[in-house]
C-alpha cells in the first residue's frame, strides 16, 4: 500500500528515484560482465583453432608472390619492338648488352676520347667460377690445358701453338726475298670492324685480338678461317694508368709476380689458336724486367711467340724473349698514327724501304676502314715490286735465322 500512496502522490509524468533505479538495475555487476566477456573470447579463439585449417596456428605471415622467369625469347620479344611500331616510329632497336655481359669503358688519357665496348659476362671473372668459352673449331685439343679459367695453350707431344697455328706461307721464297709483315690490332671489340679486317684484308695479314668483346672465340675463328693466323693482345699497364685503362684484368707493375700470371691465364682462356702474344698498350709495364720476365718466361714454356708493337723504345721484350729461346718480332712504325690516305700511302712506302734496306720489315696497324682499304689496295700489286707479303710467324722464323 505505501508503494501505492507513493504512485498517487507522485506527481504525473514523474517518476520517484527509487523506482527508476530499480527498472535499469543489471542483472550482474561490472566484474562479472568482464568476467563473461573474457570467457566468450576464450570460446571464440578455441573454436577457431580447433576448426580452421592453419598449420601455423594463427601465427602472423607474410605472402610473397614468386613470379617465374621469363624464358629468353619472351625477354626478346618484350625488348625489341614489333615490326609494325618500328615501321611507324622509322627508328631501329638500340642494342644493348644482354644478360651476363659487361659494358667496359676504355678513356685514351691524351685525347680523353671515351670508348665502351660489351664483353663477356666471364670478363670479369675473379674467381673462375664462370663457365669457359667453348674451345674453337681446329683446335689441337692436345695442346690445351686446363686453368681455372678455362683451357690455355701448352705445349705437348713436340708440337707448338706457335708452328701449329702460324698461317701457311713459301718460307722458301720469303728466304730469298725482302718480306714485310703487317700486323692489324685491336680486334675483338667492335663486332662489324673485325669482321672487315677478316675479310677484305689478304690472309697474309696477321690479327691481334684483344681479350674482350661479346664471342671472341667467334670471331678469332672466322679469322682462321678465312687462313689469318692470331696473335692475343695482352692488356698492360700504360704510363697514364688508370686514366688510360686498357680494361679488366689489366697486367699492373704494382701486383706480384703470382697475381700478374693468374690475369694472363685469365686472357689466354678466352679464345684459342693464337701463333702467339703481344702486349696491347703496357708503356710502363714492358719496360721493368721484373715484371716482364715472369710474363715472357710463361709464354715461351708453352710455346708462343711474342710481338711487341714497339710503343716503348725501352721494352726489355726482345733481351727477354732471347734468352727464352722464344720467337719475337718487334714493330718497326705504326702504319696509320695519322689516319689518313696520304699519311697511311708514306708509311706503306716506307715499311717497303725498310724491307729493301734490311730484307724485313714489320708494320702495325689498327682497324680503321680507311686503314683496312689502304693496305688492302697497297698489298696488290706489292710481290710485283719485289717485296713480299707475309704472315708474322714467318717473318720471326727469318729474323732468327738472319
Amino acid at each position: 500500500m505505501a508503494e501505492a500512496a507513493d504512485d498517487l502522490s507522485t506527481p504525473l509524468g514523474q517518476e520517484t528515484v527509487a523506482r527508476r533505479t530499480r527498472r535499469f538495475r543489471l542483472p550482474f555487476t561490472p566484474m562479472q560482465a568482464l568476467a563473461v566477456l573474457l570467457g566468450l573470447f576464450l570460446v571464440g579463439f578455441a573454436g577457431f583453432a580447433l576448426f580452421n585449417d592453419d598449420p601455423m596456428g594463427g601465427e602472423p605471415r607474410a605472402k610473397i608472390v614468386l613470379r617465374q622467369p621469363a624464358s629468353d625469347a619472351d625477354k626478346a620479344a618484350a625488348a625489341s619492338p614489333s615490326p609494325a611500331d618500328t615501321k611507324a616510329s622509322g627508328k631501329q632497336p638500340a642494342a644493348g648488352p644482354s644478360a651476363g655481359q659487361q659494358t667496359v669503358t676504355i678513356i685514351d688519357g691524351s685525347s680523353g676520347k671515351r670508348q665502351e665496348f660489351v664483353i663477356g659476362g666471364d670478363a670479369a671473372a675473379k674467381d673462375g667460377n664462370e663457365q669457359a668459352p667453348v674451345p674453337m673449331a681446329g683446335i689441337d685439343q692436345r695442346l690445351l690445358e686446363k686453368s681455372r679459367y678455362g683451357m690455355i695453350p701448352v705445349m705437348a707431344d713436340g708440337l707448338k701453338p706457335f708452328t701449329v697455328y702460324a698461317a701457311e706461307a713459301d718460307r722458301a721464297k720469303a728466304a730469298r726475298m725482302p718480306v714485310v709483315a703487317v700486323v692489324v690490332g685491336g680486334l675483338g671489340v667492335g663486332a662489324a670492324k673485325t669482321v672487315d679486317a677478316i675479310m677484305k684484308l689478304p690472309p697474309a695479314v696477321t690479327l691481334a685480338f684483344t681479350p674482350y668483346g661479346a664471342d671472341p672465340t667467334k670471331l678469332a675463328e672466322r679469322a682462321r678461317a678465312q687462313r689469318h693466323e692470331i696473335l692475343l693482345q695482352v692488356p698492360m699497364e700504360p704510363f697514364d694508368y688508370p686514366d688510360n685503362d686498357p680494361g679488366p684484368q689489366t697486367l699492373l707493375s704494382t701486383l706480384g709476380a703470382e697475381q700478374n700470371l693468374d690475369r694472363l691465364q685469365w686472357h689466354m682462356s678466352r679464345f684459342q689458336g693464337y701463333a702467339g702474344i703481344a702486349n696491347f698498350m703496357g708503356a710502363r709495364f714492358v719496360v721493368s724486367d721484373n715484371v716482364m720476365q715472369p710474363i715472357v718466361r710463361e709464354a715461351a714454356k708453352r710455346g708462343l711467340g711474342y710481338f711487341d708493337d714497339g710503343s716503348a723504345p725501352r721494352s726489355v721484350a726482345s733481351s727477354l724473349a732471347a734468352s727464352q729461346a722464344m720467337p719475337f718480332a718487334r714493330a718497326d712504325l705504326t702504319i696509320d698514327a695519322v689516319p689518313t690516305t696520304l699519311e697511311i700511302d708514306r708509311a706503306l712506302a716506307k715499311l717497303e724501304t725498310f724491307a729493301r734496306e734490311r730484307g724485313l720489315a714489320i708494320g702495325i696497324a689498327s682497324a680503321l676502314p680507311i686503314s683496312i682499304e689502304r693496305i688492302s689496295a697497297w698489298s696488290k700489286a706489292l710481290e710485283a715490286r719485289g717485296v713480299m707479303l707475309v704472315p708474322l710467324t714467318t717473318a720471326m722464323l727469318k729474323s732468327k735465322s738472319s
